[in-house]
């Protein structure tokens, strides 16, 4: 999983690293919900969150919608394991 904040839209280093972080950090407090889909076979997922708003979120704000990230692509990657099998 890797995250990116883009400088065009978010100018000061200082601000993309932190949103990066809480990026970082809503992912591997979340992960388990994907770690759940594909724990039992051997497909691989390898994503990139790109943030791209002008503004510094707060934590509560990008876990929530960090899970209701990592809530879709679990679906998604389920439907497909049952559509091959």
């Amino acid at each position: 999983m890797g995250v990116g904040v883009s400088k065009r839209y978010v100018k000061r280093a200082v601000d993309r690293n932190r949103i990066k972080r809480l990026l970082r950090e809503a992912y591997r407090l979340q992960k388990h919900i994907l770690f759940d889909v594909f724990k039992e076979g051997d497909d691989q997922l390898f994503c990139f969150i790109q943030y791209t708003q002008a503004t510094i979120p707060t934590f509560d704000m990008v876990y929530k919608k960090m899970e209701i990230t990592l809530q879709k692509l679990a679906r998604i990657a389920h439907e497909k394991r049952l559509d091959h099998t």
